[in-house]
């Protein structure tokens, strides 16, 4: 059965923690699709992460995770084409994308701990 309390989940909080980050760094971008693009990509990871923790059952929970990795890397790529095309410098967006890749990460372990015991020692500190 999935656990209802995604907000003691470290991705979650590390996930909502880079939206923040994201949607601070592309407020003044004026390349409007890049920025709303960014800005649902770095939504939607802790977002279906925490839709997933809401569902009843880990079934359901490890196809949101699937789907929230697949954002991160969304967010990943359009944080390169960013640096690339000068938006962004590489002190911004390096940071960013390792976090991102990080999180994705995270999400792989409790995706495949979904399948196995050791799922409460993935719930770590407060947000």
């Amino acid at each position: 059965m999935a656990m209802h309390n995604f907000e003691e989940l470290e991705v979650w909080k590390r996930s909502s923690r880079l939206a923040v980050s994201v949607l601070e760094l592309i407020d003044p971008v004026k390349l409007y699709a890049l920025r709303d693009q960014m800005a649902r990509s770095c939504i939607s990871v802790p977002s279906n992460i925490a839709e997933g923790a809401e569902r009843d059952s880990d079934r359901e929970f490890r196809r949101f995770l699937a789907i929230a990795k697949g954002s991160a890397g969304e967010l990943r790529t359009q944080l390169y084409v960013g640096q690339r095309a000068g938006v962004f410098t590489s002190e911004t967006a390096t940071p960013l994308i390792q976090e991102a890749r990080e999180i994705s990460s995270m999400i792989e372990g409790l995706r495949k701990s979904l399948r196995g015991p050791g799922f409460m020692g993935l719930f770590l500190s407060f947000f």
